[in-house]
């Protein structure tokens, strides 16, 4: 897709981080933008925030329910006509040893990160085959791409939108559709998504004794200032853009500290070697204009 001006573009997750960024810089190419989003106060806010007038259309939406996704694609019909293109965007954090964490939590984290994606390609993708045009992007993680201990959930639903979105690019191919398809990977990027596990429905902090609520803000606290330094949304939004023009398929915001550790995880597999230890600290920070 070269052309964006006077196209449909729909966002989940769109009204903070990096889907306030893709809807802002949709705006900018004369879009006409549909966010979704679960919360009404942060639709609101990015509504204020964004000032698009009638080009904007904000829908409250659970990703993680196929009834509130189709409800998305009908009022983004009934406003804009078809969506040429589809940013399933929408995210949160999981983690922990595998062994501690609940099937409670499991299950949000899948129902989000995964399933959310599912249920827009199924919502949309149809229109856009049967309009001639379009272009899916879905939001995986350099947490798809390499698998770090301590991220259970998150890392799993990762590399399923990495899977995912290869399958969909084949068989999309395969019949001869007009769709392009990217999966974006990103390093740190500054948005609050490492606070996201605190709304998941396991974390009961009247649960938890002084000792771990401690060890908790703790770990908020060294996450905030890691993502505080981290790349800006803007410049994520951008690169995705610029992906969509080129019709590329693989969006890395950190492309070499991203290979680089790919080339790791590919080595250990042909090599017969073991799985790399390193954590999510050992993923790319560095970047530049």
């Amino acid at each position: 897709m070269k052309e964006f001006d006077g196209k449909t573009a729909v966002i989940t997750g769109g009204a903070g981080g990096i889907g306030l960024a893709l809807a802002r810089a949709a705006l900018d190419r004369d879009m006409r933008v549909v966010i979704a989003d679960i919360s009404a106060d942060a639709l609101a806010s990015a509504r204020t925030t964004l000032k698009a007038g009638d080009n904007l259309l904000t829908v409250e939406t659970d990703v993680a329910v196929p009834a509130s996704m189709d409800n998305l694609a009908e009022q983004t019909r009934a406003r804009f006509g078809t969506a040429q293109l589809l940013f399933n965007n929408a995210g949160v954090s999981g983690g922990g040893p595998l062994w501690e964490q609940g099937i409670e939590d499991w299950n949000w984290v899948l129902g989000i990160n995964l399933n959310g994606v599912l249920h827009g390609i199924r919502s949309f993708t149809q229109g856009m085959i049967d309009a001639g045009e379009g272009h899916i992007v879905n939001t995986a993680s350099i947490a798809g791409l390499i698998s770090a201990p301590s991220t259970g959930s998150y890392t799993a639903t990762k590399h399923a939108v990495v899977a995912l979105s290869e399958v969909l690019f084949g068989d999309l191919r395969n019949a001869g559709a007009n769709v392009g398809v990217s999966v974006l990977c990103p390093s740190y990027v500054n948005t609050p998504i490492y606070a996201s596990g605190q709304n998941s429905p396991g974390n009961k902090p009247e649960e938890l004794t002084e000792e771990q609520k401690q060890a908790q803000e703790e770990l908020h606290g060294l996450a905030k200032s890691i993502f505080d330094h981290a790349m800006p949304p803007a410049v994520v939004a951008e690169q995705v853009f610029a992906a969509i023009s080129e019709e590329r398929f693989y969006i890395l915001t950190h492309p070499e500290g991203t290979k680089s550790l790919v080339e790791q995880r590919v080595g250990a597999i042909l090599e017969d070697g073991l799985p790399s230890v390193n954590g999510p600290e050992d993923y790319p920070l560095d970047w530049s204009e």
